[in-house]
Formats: C-alpha cells, structure tokens, sequence
C-alpha cells in the first residue's frame, strides 16, 4: 500500500482547509507594532520584524497542516524545487543579505565565498535566464527550470540550503506531500501546494512596518518605498551584493 497520499485524497484535504481555515491576518500585523514599541536601533526592528513574520509564515503553514492531518515528504537532501526562479522584491533580498551579514564570521564568509564562485560559474546562463520577462511570458518558470540552474543558496554537493532560516517565502511556502518522486520527474508537478498567499499578509505587515519608520525618518538599510516595488531574479539582487562587496575590497585593497 502506498504511504503517501494520493492527488485525489490530497484534493479533498485542500478543500477542507478552504471549508474550516481562516488565516489570522491580525496575528501578522501584531508583529509591526511589537515591534515598533521596541526601544532598539531601526536596522535592528526590520531584522527582528523579518525573524518574527518568517517564524509565523511557518506556523501558519503547520496549523493548516494540522486541520488537513499531513506531514510533508520533502526531505534533507531533496532539493527539485531549488531549481525554480525565485521572484523577490528589493527589500526582501536586502533582508536577506543583511541577515546573512549577521551570520558567525566564519559562515558568513563561506557563504560569500560560495557566491563568489557561483556567480563565476553560472554568469552566462544566468544572463539569459534573468533575462526571461516573468511579467509577460507565460512559460518563463518551465523555461528557467528546465536549464536546470540551482539557486545561488544551494549547496549541490549536500543538496542543502546555505541560508535555510532566512530562504524566501516562494521557498518555504512550497511542500510536497505527495511521493518525492513526482518532483524527481516531472519539472513543475501538479501534486504539490503552495502556500504562497501568505505572502500577502507577510509582504503587507513588512510595508505597514516600514511606512512608519519612513514617517519617523529611519528606514535603515532599505530604501523605501522603492526597494518594496522593484521585483527581480534573486540571483540578480545577490550578484548585485557580492559585486558591491568586491568593488568595495578592491578599494580598500588599493587603499582608496
């Protein structure tokens, strides 16, 4: 008998869910204005804001899990779906950089290191890839996943993320809980679900928080509202990161 959950079966549970569960958006929106009540430096409020909502990004995901009586099968080591495009705004990536910048030293630099000779690597097929208009063409994600170019934050010898707490929400929205195997041979299978509309209330309560820094006059890394529309390749945010880290040792380097 097979132990995974069939399609059908998997069917009849997503539709329990959108009978019995309702997302508390307050719940999201809470974690702003903890936040801001929070006597701490402007940096240190959109990291902390950002820990908190990913936090709850995966609790929301593991009550509807509870009300559908599923448990995932993706696994350590399984890694398809680090194959697809990921699509994040500017402030999202910058979060994402600046939590890496607070890493221990010594992963840190792994990381940037890891980057570095990625970047070297895949700078050609990145270049057509990125250049796919995800606004426009309707097949841009079979396209991109079909040249079989990892994300930037996997690791292909373990097949491990190399920023697993911090990945973006596309990332961790995105589970199997049908047979791995549907995702070892088919490029975009049907039997997974996303979570994805989590991003609403988790993009919504990142912009409420930074519109009241913005009015209070301190945004810190980001750049608001502008980093919050612009919407690009992750790769191509975290290309832009790495360069600008070697422009500035290059100076340094020269001693300018």
């Amino acid at each position: 008998m097979d132990r995974y959950i069939s399609y059908k079966n998997m069917e009849k549970r997503v539709q329990k869910l959108n009978d019995h569960y309702e997302i508390d958006s307050d719940s999201f929106y809470k974690i702003a204005d903890q936040v801001l009540e929070q006597d701490i430096p402007a940096a240190d409020k959109l990291m902390h804001a950002f820990q908190k909502l990913l936090r709850k990004v995966n609790d929301e995901i593991s009550q509807m899990e509870n009300v559908m009586d599923v448990k995932p099968s993706c696994q350590m080591g399984c890694a398809f779906c680090c194959y697809f495009p990921i699509i994040v705004n500017r402030m999202e990536a910058k979060l994402i950089e600046q939590a890496i910048e607070n890493m221990d030293e010594d992963r840190r630099n792994n990381l940037k290191n890891h980057l570095k000779e990625y970047f070297a690597k895949y700078e050609e097929e990145l270049k057509q890839l990125t250049a796919l208009d995800f606004e426009t063409d309707e097949h841009f994600k079979r396209k991109y996943i079909a040249r079989q170019v990892p994300c930037p934050m996997l690791d292909t010898n373990t097949n491990t993320c190399l920023a697993y707490e911090v990945r973006p929400i596309p990332c961790r929205t995105y589970l199997n809980y049908n047979n791995p195997k549907v995702c070892r041979d088919n490029l975009m299978p049907i039997e997974t679900i996303s979570y994805e509309f989590l991003y609403d209330d988790y993009m919504g309560t990142l912009n409420e928080l930074l519109q009241v820094m913005f009015e209070e006059g301190d945004t810190a890394f980001v750049n608001y509202p502008e980093d919050a529309f612009a919407y690009d390749y992750l790769p191509v945010w975290l290309e832009q990161w790495v360069k600008g880290d070697q422009e500035i040792e290059g100076k340094e380097g020269k001693g300018e």
